[in-house]
């Protein structure tokens, strides 16, 4: 039996992931990205530590129709201070799940098989 969920032709769906690269759809990236359920997108960013509010403009661009924010931290898990938090969502992006990248990888497809509106901002593993 196929329990390989449904997920539209047109869809960005994360295929694999390692050091420093992304295949989404088939397409190989080797820079940080963001994954729309439409697009993927270079993100010009200096790694986790570097991030600024305004690194996130992509995805406050796409408010309110993203349910969730995906963080891809990079190989472990990374918090975000409570400053940088706050200034983001004063421009309009409230929520914001950071973890390590290859979890907000994997988290992304399944939100994406089910139907959410979902992206992801991933720095390389």
């Amino acid at each position: 039996m196929d329990i390989t969920p449904l997920i539209p032709a047109d869809r960005q769906v994360i295929d694999a992931y390692g050091p420093g690269r992304f295949r989404v759809s088939n397409v190989v990236y080797e820079t940080p990205i963001i994954v729309f359920p439409d697009r993927t997108i270079p993100w010009t960013v200096d790694g986790f530590a570097g991030l600024q509010p305004d690194d996130f403009a992509a995805l406050i661009a796409e408010q309110p129709s993203l349910e969730i924010v995906l963080l891809g931290t990079g190989p472990t898990m990374q918090l975000f201070t409570s400053t940088l938090r706050r200034a983001v969502k004063e421009r309009g992006l409230g929520g914001i799940d950071a973890m390590d990248t290859g979890a907000a990888c994997r988290t992304y497809n399944v939100l994406l098989a089910e139907g959410r509106r979902v992206a992801a901002a991933l720095l390389p593993a």
